[in-house]
């Protein structure tokens, strides 16, 4: 499992589609889960465009909160699985007053795919938003705060940590 985290077009969703697509052996077990909703005309043109980019070789999977369930579907550890991005997907889970139950049963469901002895190709793509300045409003805190802890809880259970930065990667767990 990786964690792939860099701010807002640092270039870290390029970064994780490249690096699965060096690795990947089998192109039809290439899934793309997509947090993202289209609520306006300008997220479905980049929600378009995105799925162009990528191609038909990815199976795309709509996920606004079910994460845990929908990787519990799709993890057999022959497939290359992008989740992109967790920081939406947390957003999601907010406005959805769904948060603590959808982070603890993503949490779960990795700690039951480690202790059955799996390592899933599983790869999340996250924004850091840690470094700024603290928010002023409580729900601002609240995502920087869910953010932070989910970070941390998933580089430790993650193989490979990487920091993308204007297109550079840097390595903070593993190797790239």
């Amino acid at each position: 499992m990786r964690l792939i985290l860099g701010g807002a077009r640092s270039g870290k969703s390029r970064f994780a589609e490249q690096s699965i697509m060096a690795q990947v052996q089998e192109p039809s077990n290439l899934y793309y889960v997509a947090t993202a909703a289209a609520g306006d005309k300008e997220m479905q043109a980049r929600i378009t465009r995105h799925k162009q980019d990528r191609g038909p070789s990815w199976h795309t999977r709509e996920v606004s909160t079910a994460l845990a369930a929908t990787l519990s579907g799709i993890g057999d550890t022959n497939n290359q699985v992008l989740v992109d991005c967790l920081t939406l997907w947390i957003s999601n889970c907010l406005h959805a007053g769904c948060w603590p139950q959808e982070r603890d049963l993503l949490l779960q469901e990795i700690d039951r795919q480690l202790a059955q002895g799996r390592s899933p190709n599983w790869t999340f793509v996250s924004n850091e938003v840690g470094s700024g300045i603290v928010p002023l409003g409580q729900l601002s805190r609240d995502f920087v705060d869910a953010s932070g802890w989910l970070h941390q809880a998933l580089a430790e259970r993650c193989q490979q940590v990487t920091l993308v930065v204007a297109g550079l990667p840097l390595s903070l767990k593993g190797e790239l």
